[in-house]
């Protein structure tokens, strides 16, 4: 039974669902001003489900390529120690729980949860061995969670929940173009493709650290609002605002080295670099709110 358990949580990414579902709660206490624990608890239940589901579609589906990688061959399904089916079974069980109670939350809740997981296990997944092009498709679904937290306390998608989307979106690829260049010889024996120029290379890094600097001015975009005539229940005081630049100057000073050296040992600074990057500014969000203004 204990391994069995493990191998579930092998399956949902326990770990990495988990991280994910807090983008969603920061997203829903940045929208209101009093906590609704159900709501706020259906919430984190229906997206880990989720995102554990699409994680488990997406073993699924890989079972043949995740046999070739070093990184995903001791995986459940392609170690042999679960079959298909019922992998299928149990991710189609959690995906369907899990939209079923962002449905009773409301009904937008639902379907960008839905739609997160068709286009993360029916599209991106499918893609990784066609075209770079599927860690762009891949960062639509990637970026709900923050998102979703949002619409899920107020029921509505505005600027507030857009500006919390482009975030999370514009974050994952400096992120995963970091990962796909350190994991890029695991992934070319599966004939996975993510780097966007196709190789470890000034192309690729430039492109990290492009979507890095774009990252920047969006990240503050809630203390620019109110000067542009723009109404925003999201906004930043000048002190949140400085400390969000200022991490965006850290993340990237990250992507610049990589774009000097590209080699592995930059890569990884990127990469871990990002990791720090995103939960700082989403609590920096929060202290804003709760704290500074």
């Amino acid at each position: 039974m204990k391994n069995k358990i493990k191998d579930y949580s092998q399956l949902a990414k326990l770990r990495l669902s988990s991280t994910v579902v807090f983008s969603a709660l920061v997203g829903y206490l940045l929208a209101v001003d009093q906590v609704d624990f159900k709501i706020l608890f259906m919430l984190l239940i229906g997206g880990f489900m989720v995102v554990a589901s699409s994680n488990g579609f997406n073993q699924v589906y890989e079972k043949e390529t995740d046999k070739l990688m070093d990184r995903t061959k001791q995986r459940p399904i392609p170690a042999g120690r679960m079959q298909s089916s019922e992998g299928l079974l149990f991710s189609s069980i959690l995906g369907l729980i899990g939209i079923l109670i962002l449905y009773y939350i409301n009904a937008k809740s639902a379907i960008f949860g839905a739609a997160a997981l068709v286009l993360y296990a029916a599209v991106y997944t499918p893609l990784k061995t066609v075209s770079p092009i599927a860690v762009f498709v891949g960062a639509f679904p990637g970026a709900i969670p923050f998102m979703l937290g949002w619409v899920a306390a107020t029921n509505q998608f505005g600027i507030e929940s857009g500006t919390l989307f482009a975030v999370q979106f514009l974050w994952q690829f400096p992120h995963f173009w970091a990962i796909a260049w350190m994991l890029d010889e695991d992934y070319k024996k599966a004939g996975i493709r993510m780097l966007p120029s196709g190789m470890k290379d000034e192309k690729t890094a430039f492109q990290a650290m492009l979507y890095t600097i774009w990252l920047i001015p969006v990240s503050i975009m809630p203390f620019v609002f109110p000067y542009i005539g723009i109404e925003s229940k999201l906004i930043l005081t000048p002190y949140g605002a400085l400390s969000i630049l200022l991490m965006g100057v850290y993340l990237y000073k990250k992507s610049a080295l990589l774009l000097k050296n590209c080699d592995h040992s930059s890569a990884k600074k990127l990469m871990f670099g990002s990791l720090v990057y995103l939960p700082v500014i989403q609590i920096i969000y929060l202290i804003d709110k709760y704290v500074l203004q």
